[in-house]
């Protein structure tokens, strides 16, 4: 039996969107995740309303209209496993049109704001990418969209490559209260597992548990174009089954005045951290593209 939190693929699809998580569907106040699939010369038009979004090419390639004028060109990628991709922030009370001539998936991330900022282009080549963790706990983040990357108002937004076999997202965490070391933020997790190489479906396992004054449990099997929401609580760790690569998109947002990401490490698995130093880095990650 599946929770109100697991929205397995293609059951949070609608009209225009492959997935669309609004901050009303998912019962909280920021947060938001739209995922639009273009044909061949195709195109897309969308209004950010009440939120800034960042755009994120999946696969593919599109030029981005801001208000009825050219504004740039997301080279994109293969997929998201091919590595990080160049990306648009969108300001708030923006009509936007995506152009497509070879046909893709995009992510539209978004954060409920009261501000209106620029729109900004971030090419691949300063996404900052980072080897976190060590051993089975290695795995690869693209820091697309966070505060030190990208000027914005409320979101913070990354991508995360887990090989085969590995555990991210560990030590769990949580990120449910304002204080001087954490923020309160809500989460979305998008998934996309690699298919082995007879094409078999992957797969991988999601786990939430309760925080103090926070009661939820979830530990999900979670599949290609899947998305877990996290509105408080532990969250981790994130198992990418042995021969299925995990990638996962996050996006966060939340009340706090500081855009910030400050976590707690829950106290049972926070040791494991002084473990990395004294092990290797995964070189199937090292290895990869930055």
């Amino acid at each position: 039996m599946y929770s109100t939190y697991y929205l397995a693929a293609g059951s949070a699809e609608t009209y225009a969107y492959e997935v669309e998580v609004t901050p009303e569907s998912a019962g909280w106040g920021y947060s938001s995740l739209r995922i639009v699939g273009l044909e061949a010369c195709a195109w897309h038009d969308f209004a950010t309303g009440e939120d800034e979004v960042v755009v994120v090419p999946l696969a593919g390639s599109a030029s981005v209209e801001i208000d009825g004028g050219q504004f740039c060109r997301l080279t994109g990628r293969g997929g998201v496993f091919a590595g990080p991709t160049d990306v648009v922030y969108i300001g708030a009370g923006s009509a936007v049109t995506l152009r497509t001539d070879g046909g893709g998936r995009f992510a539209l991330c978004g954060a409920r704001t009261d501000q209106a900022l620029p729109a900004r282009y971030l090419p691949a080549v300063q996404v900052p990418v980072e080897l976190r963790g060590a051993g089975q706990s290695s795995r690869q983040v693209r820091n697309f969209a966070t505060p030190d990357a990208l000027a914005a108002s409320k979101i913070i937004a990354c991508e995360v490559i887990t090989p085969a076999g590995n555990w991210s997202s560990y030590p769990a965490h949580k990120h449910d209260q304002r204080s001087d070391s954490e923020s309160e933020l809500e989460e979305i997790y998008y998934f996309e597992i690699a298919a082995g190489p007879g094409g078999e479906p992957g797969f991988g396992f999601m786990r939430t548990s309760s925080s103090p004054g926070h009661d939820i449990e979830a530990l999900e099997e979670v599949h290609d174009r899947d998305v877990v929401l996290v509105p408080y609580g532990w969250h981790g760790p994130c198992v990418a089954a042995p021969g299925f690569d995990m990638y996962y998109l996050n996006v966060m947002a939340g009340p706090g005045a500081e855009r910030a990401w400050k976590i707690s490490d829950h106290p049972d698995h926070a040791w494991v951290r002084g473990t990395w130093p004294e092990q290797q880095v995964d070189p199937r990650l090292t290895a990869k593209e930055r």
